[in-house]
Formats: structure tokens, sequence, C-alpha cells
């Protein structure tokens, strides 16, 4: 049975801002780059294949393993090693955008931990984003390939709540989309798992150029 903290995890009532960013989508649309359904589709596929996603998605489990160990010895050699692999993602990340959005609802999230009754060792709420959700996993004892396949799950979804609100396909094609997506994030769900996050390649040059190009907009209805 699928846990009930796992669909509080991927709801969109989540209060964390998710629904506030389109991390370029909007760029893209409002340029002519993705036009309809079948790009929509495309593209959120290409990520899925050779996007950034999948190496905060691989580093997951990771930086799960070594949560606990922080939580366990509570010292700050263990502190040191989360905050490298925080670091590290973040530095991933060409557009300061995109690193000010990860710290944005890194701290949401670890603020609602915090009420939950589930604080990080030291009380901090100044971790990004996939630190964040790993520590909610952690804390909500879901499964490393739960926690993975709802991190892409999650992404998936708010793109195409962005998209449907910039590009006229409506509500019940997006959930037709999002169905069309379940096999494809199980298969990566599955293989990263497994996969050092170090050693994945990226070939999302165009997203990354989409996310830099965001704030460039004369107007948009997405935070850059």
């Amino acid at each position: 049975m699928t846990s009930l903290h796992m669909l509080q995890l991927v709801s969109p009532a989540l209060p964390v801002g998710a629904f506030s960013y389109s991390e370029g989508l909007e760029w893209l649309i409002q340029t002519g780059k993705i036009l309809d359904e079948c790009s929509v589709f495309s593209w959120l596929e290409s990520e899925l294949l050779r996007g950034q996603i999948r190496v905060e998605a691989a580093s997951l489990s990771p930086i799960r393993d070594a949560l606990l160990k922080w939580k366990i010895n509570n010292t700050s050699e263990d502190k040191t090693d989360v905050i490298n692999w925080d670091e590290w993602l973040l530095a991933l990340r060409d557009a300061s955008t995109v690193r000010i959005q990860q710290r944005q609802m890194g701290r949401s999230l670890l603020q609602l931990l915090t009420e939950l009754d589930h604080p990080l060792p030291d009380n901090s709420h100044g971790f990004s984003w996939p630190t964040a959700w790993a520590w909610a996993g952690l804390s909500w004892n879901l499964s490393k390939s739960e926690a993975i396949q709802a991190y892409l799950y999650s992404w998936v979804t708010n793109q195409l709540s962005a998209a449907v609100r910039l590009v006229p396909i409506g509500p019940t094609r997006s959930q037709t989309l999002q169905c069309n997506l379940f096999p494809l994030i199980n298969k990566q769900s599955e293989l990263l798992l497994i996969e050092n996050p170090h050693n994945i390649w990226t070939g999302d040059v165009g997203a990354t150029l989409a996310q830099l190009s965001h704030a460039e907009l004369y107007s948009r209805l997405f935070r850059s």
C-alpha cells in the first residue's frame, strides 16, 4: 500500500510554493519552442532521460544516508557531509534563479517538517529542496525507491501544472500526459536508485538556457 506520507509529500497542497515556478518552461513556450501537447510531452520525456532532475533524484539516496548518520551521531563532521552534498547539487544549477528556488522550497519544507515534529538535528532550515526531500523521506519512513519515484512524479506534476496555464492542453489532457509518463518515471526511479550521481551526465543545455532567460521576459506568470 502506498504510504499516506508519500501522498502528502507529492500533494499540490504542500505549502512550499512549487506552483509558482516554471523552471524555464514559460520562456520555452513564449519563444515558440513548446507549442502543444506533443511538444510538452517531448520536453518532459527528454528531461527525465537527460535532465538535471536525474542527478538530484539519484542523490536522494546518499543524502539520506548522510542525514541518517547525522541524526544518529549529531556531529559537525556528519553535518558537513550533508552540506557538501547540498552545495554540490546547487553548484550544478547554472541559473541563480533556480538556486534561489531550490533554497526557498527546501527552507519551506524543512519549516513544515519542524512544525510536524521532524526537525533536523540542529533545527536548521538552510538546505535546498533535494536535501529537504531526503529528510522528509527519512522522517516519514518512506523507502528510498518511494522517495525517488515521488521526487520525479512531483517534478512532472509541477511542470504540467505550469503547462496547463501556458499551453492550450487543458487539465484532462494534462492527466493523460502524466499517465503516459508513468512507465518512464518508474524505470528511471529503478535506475537512479543504484546510480552514482557523480557518474551521471546531463544533456539539458536547452533547459539551462531557458532558466537563465526566464527573468528577461517582458511579462511572466511565474517567478524567476
